[in-house]
């Protein structure tokens, strides 16, 4: 193989492990319901004005 063959396939590898890490912090935002959302929101909310 020439090198830019393999520089092209190190290159779709590394599309398609992008892919994948994307696709799969896609599918563990999306498991949240809104509600668990809204708590979570309001909890970094309320740690950020405590006084120092």
């Amino acid at each position: 193989m020439r090198w830019w063959k393999l520089l092209g396939l190190a290159g779709v590898a590394g599309v398609a492990a992008t892919g994948v890490v994307i696709a799969r912090a896609e599918r563990k935002r999306r498991a949240y319901a809104p509600d668990e959302i809204r708590e979570r929101l309001h909890a970094r909310v309320n740690q950020g004005e405590a006084p120092k």
